[in-house]
């Protein structure tokens, strides 16, 4: 069910008053001060600001920039604030959805992965060939795909499922990389599609592989069942003498009361009683 807590690990990192400050929360917050601090540098003559931040697989293997495989996805030039305002947007409500059935933990350990996996591909595709990488946009791409993985069949615009949309968006996305010919681009993109899918499933989160997990549960070996024989019911003795066996219980009750017997002798004298009824008829 969409916005329902399944996790309990998912738990605010801090509060804000009345309001919690979750992991999702602290990312926006992070990509925001990132951009205006960007802006701000760039305003007064720092531009080599984004340089800095963005990833470079020449900078990463020969320069010794390794913090540029984290910084790049933290790159938001002025020119693109509208589409910026659009994927903070879309973190904020889908993220914090992920995080919400994920718990904190495991959302930490996904959008980990969606950060470092491109730009660590990406350094061994600088050993080939030089490549870069700036902003976010696939990561959070990747963090909405996570999303129509646990939830396929909300519906969006025009009553449009999750699922198809999160394909619509791949897709396009895809094409516009193809036709420019930015493999290595193309290939971070599709690691963060696979990687934030396959996240999702391995949790068992998602649904789209019950198909898998039956097709493999028929090759599975069955287990072999062994026949038990049924036990045979044992047959209570009862002492011919009535009397003889109830006068223990008899005492007790004269003693104690009947609230002092136990199960085992309100039974007895129970079958006592209709053992003497039998006789009588």
């Amino acid at each position: 069910m969409f916005g329902v807590t399944t996790s309990d690990d998912y738990r605010p990192v801090a509060w804000m008053g009345r309001y919690p400050l979750d992991v999702t929360t602290i990312l926006v917050i992070a990509h925001v001060a990132a951009m205006v601090a960007g802006c701000l540098l760039i305003a007064f003559g720092a531009s080599g600001f984004f340089a800095w931040m963005s990833f470079d697989s020449a900078a990463v293997l020969h320069g010794f920039a390794w913090h540029q495989v984290a910084t790049y996805a933290f790159v938001h030039p002025p020119a693109g604030l509208l589409w910026f305002a659009i994927e903070m947007y879309m973190l904020f409500v889908f993220g914090r959805e992920v995080e919400r059935f994920l718990g904190r933990n495991a959302f930490i350990a996904l959008y980990t992965i969606l950060l470092l996996g491109p730009s660590l591909i990406l350094t061994v595709w600088g050993l080939e060939q030089r490549t870069s990488l700036t902003g976010s946009a696939h990561v959070h791409l990747g963090m909405f795909v996570a999303f129509a993985t646990i939830y396929p069949r909300v519906e969006f615009f025009f009553r449009i499922l999750a699922k198809w949309m999160a394909i619509v968006l791949v897709a396009a996305y895809s094409l516009q990389l193809l036709a420019y010919h930015i493999w290595w681009e193309l290939a971070a993109l599709w690691f963060v599609v696979a990687a934030a899918f396959i996240f999702v499933e391995v949790r068992g989160a998602g649904p789209e592989l019950i198909w898998l997990d039956n097709f493999k549960a028929r090759f599975q070996r069955r287990p072999k069942f062994h026949v038990v024989p049924k036990p045979s019911a044992r047959r209570v003795v009862e002492p011919d003498d009535v009397y003889a066996s109830v006068d223990p219980i008899l005492d007790k009750i004269a003693k104690s009361g009947m609230g002092s017997l136990t199960e085992n002798e309100r039974r007895q004298l129970e079958r006592a009683r209709n053992r003497l009824l039998k006789k009588s008829e």
